[in-house]
């Protein structure tokens, strides 16, 4: 029996970049998976595989709607699916290919197959065969990631009543396709074949698009989407039906006033959040916990009911994403090296892959009045800035909330070009408790995108933007 200092059961972004951290601490590490590559959701069937269509599907509205503005003139552009599908389908492969050599370069054992505790120190794998392989680990990290979500009343035929994994590898370009839910999931798939040509349709329960995020946003995404790829939407309907004809996928849904509203499409994308994937584990046998949704219970240093087993990334509380599950892997490793790491996850920021981007990070605005705490805001349109006239850009705006007394940056809310990787100087900002003024005074240059956070910052401090 092959024995490990660690063992991690799960190889999403969690689980491998919590592996590499061990193999660092000097660990002998092992990853089970189950999948014959690893990777996770993230790399096979959700972040990777999805960006990779949304920036192919740009790339084709562009072309189809702005190119002619640029002065560019080409025949009518038309969509070839599968060369679509095929290229998302490399970059899948070159980056789990990219993982799998961080595994061999790093010193890692990858033991493929479903991996069950016995005890709370000793796991049976069992790969695609049926042959089991047990190991020992001292310590063992959970990191098995979620599985999509659905209504108890629907069934999902993988055909035409899908998930986001089946979006991903569609053979045809939806002529109607009605998304229920209106998350970030489903309006980044929505995104994807709205811009291909499809009528999409949003059924939300909610009154609002992206709940959990600051309202602002959600109301100029709306706005955006409805405008720029005549995206439907139905806010404040509960689905109560889904049933399929043939080719024809009926939803039925109640309004806020009780009227029954009825939706017909050939697709029908449930899109209802993420579940904990904990099957098969046998945690019980180890003695590990769960809460009453499913997620694993741990204490602030991710530790489960079993001292020496952890868990990270969406099977316990907290946002479900990837670079949380990578910040919290790699906290594990070094906790158990005996290290103080430390994660502040009120500094996380979330981010949407639309166009316009959607990014935030802290509280909302929402969440401040809740609290009680007193702020100013200030904010900047993307309509003022000269680079994002200069791209054609210029839908959404960037938000800065700060402390009304020490104008320290509470949070920072972006829709706009670029703003997933420009949300990265809000994090670094406010890492270091840094003030609106702060920003204010930084010379950003000219011209940026970048420049935009400066000037809502400028407002924020003393209402001084120096551009509206």
């Amino acid at each position: 029996m092959s024995k490990y200092d660690v063992a991690i059961i799960g190889s999403g972004p969690g689980g491998y970049v919590s592996a590499i951290r061990c193999a660092q601490l000097g660990f002998k590490t092992a990853i089970i998976e189950k999948y014959s590559t690893l990777g996770g959701t993230c790399l096979n069937v959700g972040c990777i595989p999805s960006k990779a269509l949304l920036d192919s599907s740009e790339h084709f509205h562009q072309a189809k709607h702005q190119f002619k503005d640029h002065g560019i003139e080409i025949n009518e552009p038309t969509i070839n699916i599968a060369q679509m599908i095929g290229r998302k389908n490399e970059v899948v492969s070159q980056t789990c290919d990219g993982v799998e050599f961080l595994m061999k370069k790093n010193k890692i054992d990858v033991i493929q197959g479903m991996g069950a505790f016995k005890d709370a120190t000793h796991i049976v794998v069992t790969d695609a065969d049926g042959k089991t392989t047990e190991i020992e680990a001292d310590k063992t990290i959970i990191a098995t990631g979620s599985k999509p979500a659905s209504l108890p009343f629907i069934q999902l035929d993988k055909d035409r009543v899908i998930t986001s994994t089946e979006a991903l590898n569609l053979k045809e370009v939806p002529k109607h396709l009605i998304v229920i839910g209106g998350g970030v999931i489903g309006l980044e798939l929505g995104s994807v074949y709205a811009r291909l040509g499809s009528k999409v349709s949003v059924v939300e329960y909610m009154d609002s698009i992206i709940p959990e995020m600051d309202k602002a946003l959600a109301k100029e995404l709306k706005k955006v989407l409805t405008k720029q790829l005549g995206f439907k939407f139905y806010l404040n309907h509960g689905v109560v039906d889904v049933s399929r004809d043939g080719d024809v996928v009926v939803v039925k849904a109640n309004n806020k006033k009780g009227e029954e509203v009825v939706l017909e499409s050939d697709y029908c994308l449930v899109s209802v959040g993420r579940t904990p994937y904990t099957q098969g584990l046998n945690l019980e046998s180890a003695g590990v916990k769960v809460d009453d949704r499913g997620r694993i219970d741990v204490n602030g240093n991710l530790q489960t009911s079993a001292a020496n087993i952890y868990a990270i990334g969406d099977v316990i509380k907290g946002a479900m994403l990837a670079h949380k599950a990578e910040e919290e892997g790699v906290f594990v490793a070094e906790l158990i090296a005996g290290q103080k790491p430390h994660i502040d996850y009120n500094l996380i920021p979330g981010v949407i892959y639309t166009w316009p981007e959607v990014a935030a990070v802290g509280k909302t605005e929402e969440q401040l009045k809740a609290d009680g705490v007193k702020f100013k805001s200030g904010s900047f349109p993307f309509k003022a800035s000269g680079r994002a006239r200069a791209s054609m850009d210029i839908d959404g705006f960037i938000k800065v909330l700060a402390d009304a007394q020490t104008d320290e940056i509470l949070g920072v809310h972006m829709i706009g070009p670029r703003v997933a990787d420009m949300i990265a100087e809000a994090v670094v900002a406010m890492e270091f408790r840094a003030s609106a003024e702060d920003i204010a005074r930084i010379c950003h240059a000219h011209p940026t995108f970048t420049e935009s956070f400066k000037e809502a910052a400028l407002d924020a401090t003393e209402k001084r933007a120096l551009h509206i």
